[in-house]
């Protein structure tokens, strides 16, 4: 989630509805100037019996933080709290209960994305070895019930919180026990921005599949590959989802920025504190008339802070943002982002893509998205899909061509000369054996690890 420095330079008042879509335009750029930022989030551990450490226990996330500093990482502070740590290879924050996110910097390749993770992750391992803490690679915490994880002093995490029992029974599952990969992509146009959308969207359960690694809850197989995507389903369906408007005539800028006002807000920052607005409505704050800041009109930062707390498969800022795969190893926060740019950075790549979703219904397209998170690539494929029936398996190795001729098209080489065909190998590898990182996960615990969960911290850290 993002992390706000407080600042309120150059940030005016929203006097125009017309102001609101200007973050997304404000995102065009031209072929050469696209970049690539990848996210990813990691469970943190203490070696000597697994707990999840606190925020100010010696050795804690606190400490954890700050000893990034030898490494030229700078403190963020709210609330006389460090919670992120910003440097060169973009910034170290916090989830709610305390996992750790890398969010990269834009870059222009992904030899720059990976050797970018290496660092991140070479750096934490040796702060770790040193104070006795470990990461762990899943979507969601194997083990860990709600009430043993500590909680972030975060001002919004506060106010998030309160709030998602009242919207959902699964929101403090999604804040609490889940971690995710994440990457970030720019479009040139509204048009490229609808057709890079609609694209990721339809093909987001694919991703889903391929990346599902979350099948324990407290211990025990939970009866999905990817438990961290069904908690989505009953988080909060006002900013959740699978967007049917995209795919609608007419989408653009506009229609997203209608949707966005229609999303309940959880907040406004001010003066260096979150105050609580959670499930007032940002029309209401054009008005003046916010129960939480009467008479105040709303600046663009605090519109800025809005588009952030929505949480649909792909979200649009002033990039696009896939949302829709679990958190994993090294050589698939590597893969996600080859699997996207390969997708959508080549127009010959997009179009195939796009040729291969184009004449799903959104049912199909709903029904899909529901089921994957318990069958994963056998999930069956729209009605409407070109043929009428088949599964997410039977087009998998399709969409990993198109990638990969999508990546060997862009020519991007690293010093010994290799394209960046080679970080969808882990993706292929998936495909040609069938069986996603959680099938795997469940062999190990159903035979080697005689349903001792507690493997999974030799196995599953980075």
């Amino acid at each position: 989630m993002s992390t706000r420095e407080v600042s309120d330079r150059d940030d005016p008042l929203i006097e125009s509805l017309d102001q609101l879509a200007a973050p997304m335009a404000a995102g065009e750029k031209p072929r050469d100037a696209w970049r690539i930022g990848t996210e990813h989030e990691k469970f943190v551990y203490d070696t000597a019996d697994h707990h999840a450490p606190s925020y100010d226990e010696p050795g804690g996330i606190r400490d954890l933080l700050m000893a990034l500093t030898e490494f030229g990482w700078e403190p963020i502070v709210e609330g006389g709290n460090v919670i992120a740590m910003k440097g060169a290879d973009g910034t170290v924050s916090l989830e709610p209960a305390g996992q750790l996110e890398l969010s990269g910097a834009p870059l222009e390749n992904l030899h720059e994305t990976c050797n970018e993770t290496g660092r991140h992750l070479a750096q934490v391992k040796i702060i770790g070895d040193r104070i006795g803490k470990g990461y762990l690679g899943l979507g969601m915490w194997p083990d860990k019930t709600r009430q043993a994880l500590p909680v972030m002093p975060k001002g919004r995490y506060a106010i998030m919180l309160r709030h998602m029992p009242r919207v959902g029974s699964m929101g403090l599952d999604m804040m609490l026990r889940t971690c995710t990969i994440q990457v970030n992509l720019d479009y040139a146009s509204e048009a490229d921005m609808v057709q890079k959308f609609r694209t990721s969207l339809a093909l987001q359960p694919l991703a889903t599949a391929l990346f599902a690694n979350s099948p324990f809850t407290e211990g025990k197989p939970n009866g999905f590959l990817s438990y961290r995507s069904h908690i989505w389903s009953d988080t909060d369906p006002a900013r959740t989802g699978m967007l049917p408007f995209v795919f609608e005539q007419g989408f653009g800028y506009q229609r997203y920025v209608d949707y966005m006002l229609d999303v309940p807000m959880y907040f406004v920052f001010r003066d260096g504190k979150y105050i609580d607005a959670a499930g007032q409505s940002f029309r209401d704050f054009l008005k003046g008339k916010l129960p939480a800041l009467p008479g105040e009109l709303p600046r663009m930062s605090d519109w800025q802070d809005h588009l952030s707390t929505a949480f649909p498969e792909v979200r649009l800022k002033s990039f696009l943002e896939m949302r829709g795969a679990d958190g994993g190893p090294w050589s698939r926060i590597c893969a996600l982002p080859a699997l996207w740019v390969g997708l959508l950075y080549d127009q010959g790549a997009l179009d195939a893509a796009w040729d291969l979703v184009k004449d799903w219904d959104m049912e199909g397209r709903e029904t899909l998205r529901g089921l994957v998170p318990k069958l994963g690539l056998d999930a069956p494929l729209p009605q409407s899909a070109p043929g009428g029936s088949g599964t997410l398996r039977d087009i998998a190795g399709q969409v990993l061509d198109i990638a990969r001729s999508g990546l060997a098209a862009r020519g991007k080489l690293n010093a010994g000369g290799d394209n960046e065909t080679g970080y969808l190998e882990p993706l292929a590898e998936i495909v040609a054996s069938g069986k996603v990182p959680a099938q795997r996960l469940l062999d190990l615990y159903n035979d080697e690890w005689g349903g001792d969960i507690s493997r999974v911290y030799s196995v599953k850290s980075f």
